[in-house]
């Protein structure tokens, strides 16, 4: 589908990824972009930057309530970019206990659910449009070091294929961004070379554009797709390796 002349909801989309899409979003003409975020006043900047072009909406996407209320506020949408996400930092079996991975899951797989479902009505109305689910290369291979939030995105990864074919006669695209270490808040623990959120983005509206089901974002993450066809169980280990190199929090 054509970026210019659509209009979008960007959920989370008051900072990192989220707030790169909405730029590049408007940069390539995009007629009306919707900020999604759990503080509407985090998204004030943007709105006052992009007057009648942007505006911000409460949204918090594990919230059925205002999923809803968005539906009513953003019924004129034909894509939607989901990119709210939540990383705990907490291990599988050192963490306390069982919330950290239960709110990664809840956010990453769910909320994007919720989000999928309510608005798939939306998107038929307006002609099919698209869905982009902003995902990880996490999603690809397990990383012990990141605990539950790994089985969260590749969780919300197979479901990228169910909606999919659910969605195919309403002709929407669904889209899995599989993406690696990006500079934003998210990943500020990471150490090494990281890419730029507006990168991200606009690899992202490429694969919109060109109906791409599944995208690589950037070197990280078509490096662990390397890496995973070549020797799997090579790079499971090699994973598993960071948990004594990385201090995670464990929660204890």
């Amino acid at each position: 589908m054509e970026i210019k002349g659509s209009t979008a909801l960007v959920t989370g989309g008051n900072r990192g990824i989220g707030e790169a899409f909405v730029r590049v979003l408007l940069a390539a003409d995009a007629a009306k972009v919707y900020v999604g975020s759990r503080d509407i006043g985090a998204a004030a900047e943007l709105v006052a930057e992009f007057p009648g072009r942007c505006a911000a909406i409460e949204l918090d996407i594990t919230d059925d309530r205002e999923v809803i209320a968005a539906t009513q506020l953003c019924g004129d949408i034909n894509l939607l970019i989901n990119n709210a996400g939540y990383f705990a930092n907490k291990t599988l079996i050192g963490a306390p206990d069982m919330s950290a991975a239960r709110e990664e899951m809840n956010v990453n797989y769910f909320g994007t659910l919720a989000m999928c479902r309510a608005f798939a009505p939306v998107l038929a109305r307006n002609g099919g449009g698209a869905i982009v689910n902003v995902l990880s290369a996490a999603a690809l291979v397990n990383l012990p070091v990141m605990g539950g939030y790994g089985p969260s995105k590749a969780a919300a990864r197979s479901l990228c294929a169910g909606v999919r074919a659910e969605l195919a006669d309403q002709h929407t695209q669904v889209i899995a961004l599989i993406v690696g270490s990006v500079d934003t808040r998210m990943a500020a623990h990471v150490q090494g070379a990281k890419e730029s959120p507006d990168d991200i983005a606009r690899a992202g509206l490429r694969a919109v554009k060109q109906g791409i089901d599944e995208l690589d974002t950037d070197a990280m993450a078509i490096g662990v797709r390397a890496a995973l066809a070549l020797d799997p169980k090579a790079l499971e280990r090699r994973m598993a390796k960071l948990l004594k190199a990385t201090n995670i929090s464990t929660g204890k």
